[in-house]
């Protein structure tokens, strides 16, 4: 006997085809992400399976499209060019990839930068300004007519009609502000900052120098308006000889290409130079003519006003005790660099510590400057006691020899 189905029964089929349905959906939408992760790891099989493209460089293009290029394996190649590859991209100088099977240019690729050039790029500013370098007025406003003014008012030098300078060195005693200068003109102004010590230019490898200077010149001409601060460039711009070592001629080499960047062809352009030395006396002449650093700036140990103002400025932030006199310590130490007076800062800090004293006194300051300035004197009379000894063995030596 046929029974009819209940109205419990037919909700339930209704719930279970509901979750059928449900069930198939989830199915679907599963298979679709699988399909999609198996198209994903058939390419990267496909990536690991194709073959590595060659990297070369345009050398020309021809008339006849076909390009000219040294490629990374060593040889020339002339060489066609996909269709997917946009002509106007291919210029001299430009990187390319090579398919290895026909040699065709596939691929332009990026401008790259040298890694260790990139490296000398500034990128966090200093904090520190010309209120906060004591004294030295003259070499403040001769730097900011020099290089900040011509990069953030170029307008001025065209109406007047002339060129700003190309190049600024800084040169005097060691500790008096030089490197500091700089800093405050890599803080002060919007300038893509480069930092480069002389001797990093200084490479084992024939060419590697040369070619260092060359980047870094080009770094700075793509990101201009930029700076490049070469800091003891002495190490790289020693007077040429004609007779040396290998590793003198290579020194040498890296110093024409430094020249050649100052005053060659290539316009510098909107690139400032800021070079620093504590040794002008060797310096190449080559590099101090007019064209290549336009500006020689002296910068000598403070005088006393300029004392005062550097001892001011280190101790804003201490306590000091109502008896110290700045102007009284500033006539203390007469031929004091900046680099000693915050030496004797800190040491008149610690002597307080030492005290037990949260507040630094007068008695402090003249500890630290008998301690600070006898050391630097005794440090000088040994260096010239052995200089002048080692002069004397020389010459001896010498007199020896010719007996």
């Amino acid at each position: 006997m046929h029974r009819e189905p209940s109205g419990g029964d037919v909700e339930a089929l209704r719930d279970y085809i509901y979750h059928l349905e449900r069930r198939i959906r989830e199915l679907e939408a599963e298979r679709a992400e699988l399909r999609r992760e198996l198209r994903r790891y058939r390419l990267e099989v496909d990536k690991l399976l194709s073959p590595p493209l060659i990297e070369a460089i345009v050398l020309s293009v021809l008339p006849d499209g076909r390009v000219v290029v040294k490629s990374s394996t060593g040889p020339n190649l002339v060489v066609t060019v996909s269709a997917n590859v946009d002509p106007s991209k291919l210029t001299p100088g430009a990187y390319v990839a090579l398919n290895q099977r026909g040699s065709m240019i596939v691929e332009v690729l990026p401008e790259r930068e040298d890694p260790y050039v990139k490296a000398m790029e500034v990128i966090e500013r200093p904090h520190v300004t010309f209120d906060d370098i004591g004294g030295l007025d003259e070499q403040k406003r001769e730097l900011y007519e020099a290089v900040i003014l011509p990069l953030t008012k170029p307008s001025l030098f065209r109406e007047v009609g002339i060129e700003p300078p190309k190049g600024v060195l800084l040169y005097g005693p060691p500790g008096c502000g030089k490197t500091l200068l700089a800093k405050a003109v890599a803080a002060m102004s919007n300038a893509t900052f480069i930092r480069v010590v002389g001797s990093e230019f200084v490479h084992k490898y024939v060419g590697e120098g040369a070619r260092i200077v060359r980047e870094v010149f080009k770094m700075a001409r793509r990101k201009a308006p930029a700076i490049v601060f070469i800091d003891e460039i002495d190490a790289i711009a020693a007077k040429r000889i004609d007779i040396g070592t290998s590793g003198e001629r290579e020194v040498q080499r890296t110093l024409m290409q430094l020249l050649a960047e100052l005053d060659g062809f290539d316009p510098l352009g909107d690139v400032k130079v800021i070079a620093a030395t504590n040794r002008i006396d060797i310096l190449d002449p080559a590099l101090l003519r007019p064209g290549r650093f336009d500006r020689l700036i002296y910068v000598p140990p403070p005088d006393e006003k300029g004392r005062y103002e550097i001892f001011r400025i280190h101790t804003r932030r201490m306590k000091l005790a109502p008896d110290v006199d700045l102007l009284q310590l500033a006539k203390m130490t007469e031929g004091a660099t900046g680099a000693d007076i915050k030496a004797i800062v800190m040491e008149a800090g610690y002597n307080a510590i030492r005290r037990g004293s949260k507040t630094v006194s007068m008695s402090d300051f003249i500890a630290a400057i008998d301690k600070v300035l006898r050391k630097r004197r005794r440090y000088q009379y040994d260096t010239q006691d052995y200089v002048e000894n080692n002069m004397l063995q020389h010459s001896s030596e010498q007199n020896v020899m010719h007996i």
